[in-house]
């Protein structure tokens, strides 16, 4: 079983920044990748950034240069640096793990969700 724990939201002012992590901890294998995705109100959950094992990065298009995710391999923990935060920024933030938890078994685990509100 994974454990997916996430902290670092809160209320900001619009313009300001916020830095989101998130620690996987368990029994698996390995971890092929982590991200980050949001889910505004009335809104389906999106991606926001997604990094895999190797290190690269993807990233929803309309964020590009204002989020920024990182990782720390050897502490299993992911982040998600958010700068010039809008409005439209406000929303629950999931952190997503995709491990390996058999030989060939992946499976995809998510935290409870941390709360990212802007006020404009």
């Amino acid at each position: 079983q994974v454990q997916v724990v996430e902290s670092g939201g809160g209320l900001v002012q619009a313009g300001q920044s916020l830095r989101l992590s998130c620690a996987a901890s368990g029994t698996f294998f390995a971890i092929n990748a982590m991200g980050w995705y949001r889910q505004a109100p009335g809104k389906q959950r999106e991606v926001v950034a997604v990094i895999l094992s190797g290190g690269s990065t993807s990233y929803a298009d309309s964020l590009k240069g204002r989020f920024t995710i990182s990782r720390d391999g050897a502490k299993n923990t992911v982040y998600l640096q958010m700068n010039n935060l809008e409005a439209e920024d406000t929303a629950v933030y999931y952190c997503n793990v995709r491990a390996r938890i058999g030989l060939v078994h992946v499976d995809d685990y998510w935290g409870q969700g941390t709360q990212v509100t802007v006020s404009s």
